[in-house]
């Protein structure tokens, strides 16, 4: 992992520097917010970020995002049917786990390890750097509150 699960002020700065990025408030803030809420997207880092520097537009935050992004500082992941989302999570071949219900997102280490996921059946004559798994189901949450009729109707409507 890029960025440890608690990132004071410094340690941010430090990581920002470390990639070869200026330091700035709004490139701070969104280090910071993603520590504490992983998997969020732009429109949802807005108003934390905003709590910590004020007037700070979705627009500077996707922008600071794509520089974090390639700058290796964090992933960003695209759930079918959900905006893009966010981690500081980087450099592990972890993959994500998505409720179809309530749309929670947790990460979940490979199955197969670090890298035999890596290496498909047939590659194509590609050099595979990544593989991105997303297991769909029902958290916890919504299993105790969605009946299985339920769910098995919503699920044939597809």
């Amino acid at each position: 992992m890029s960025i440890v699960p608690t990132l004071p002020r410094e340690a941010a700065a430090d990581a920002l520097r470390s990639a070869g990025l200026r330091v700035t408030a709004p490139r701070v803030a969104v280090l910071e917010c993603l520590v504490e809420r992983p998997h969020c997207s732009a429109d949802a880092l807005r108003q934390p970020v905003n709590d910590q520097l004020g007037a700070v537009s979705t627009q500077a935050i996707y922008d600071v995002l794509n520089a974090l992004t390639e700058a290796g500082l964090t992933r960003r992941i695209e759930p079918a049917g959900h905006p893009a989302l966010f981690e500081t999570r980087t450099g592990d071949n972890h993959h994500h786990l998505v409720c179809r219900e309530c749309g929670a997102v947790e990460d979940v280490d490979c199955a197969a390890g670090k890298r035999p996921c890596l290496d498909a059946v047939d590659d194509r004559g590609f050099q595979i750097d990544e593989a991105e798994v997303i297991y769909w189901g029902t958290c916890p949450n919504c299993s105790t509150q969605v009946q299985p009729t339920q769910r098995i109707r919503k699920n044939s409507r597809a």
